[in-house]
């Protein structure tokens, strides 16, 4: 395993104001599958199909300790799960990792969890993973995630037209990205 690898498979707890960033894995099977049902997460996130609890639970198994990705469950400071935090699709030789985010509904969007949890992770993936550059990419209907991330730090890249069909209409993808070079607000 590359020391890269060790680093994301050592994945730490992170602790914020309100939010602790613990490692998404089994113990979470019962809030993950509720998470799922927010059928508005789902479309922010243009997420389909639906996942059997075997499905989800197989996933949770293969979290801990995985040397190619980093999963954090965002709880509260009494342990509730707020959601979920993704560094995933490592490129080692880029030192490059896709981020996404999905809070566990609706009640929670809008009170600013998604951004501290956010700067917490990139913070950790470019100071003590070693990444170089984390991009994501927000569907054109979700403008408060968009706003989220820039306030992290991230940068608009540019536009994937017609990336995804939802409900019969054709949805822009925006590309964002940020560097371990770039200005991070709030640090």
């Amino acid at each position: 395993m590359s020391a890269l690898a060790e680093r994301l498979a050592a994945q730490p707890t992170l602790t914020t104001e309100r939010l602790r960033l613990v490692q998404l894995g089994p113990d979470h099977l019962d809030e993950t599958m509720a998470a799922l049902d927010d059928r508005d997460a789902m479309r922010l996130t243009g997420t389909r199909g639906s996942f059997t609890r075997e499905q989800v639970r197989a996933h949770l198994d293969r979290l801990p300790g995985a040397g190619d990705r980093a999963d954090f469950a965002i709880t509260d400071a009494d342990g509730a799960y707020l959601g979920e935090v993704v560094l995933n699709e490592l490129e080692e030789d880029d030192l490059a990792m896709n981020y996404r985010i999905a809070l566990a509904g609706p009640s929670l969007r809008g009170q600013g969890y998604g951004t501290e949890a956010g700067r917490a992770v990139v913070d950790w993936a470019f100071d003590e993973v070693g990444l170089h550059r984390v991009s994501l990419e927000v569907y054109a209907f979700n403008p408060g995630a968009q706003r989220s991330y820039e306030k992290i730090g991230f940068v608009v890249e540019g536009r994937v037209r017609d990336a995804l069909r939802w409900d019969g209409a054709w949805v822009d993808a925006v590309r964002m990205a940020m560097l371990d070079t770039d200005p991070r607000p709030g640090r």
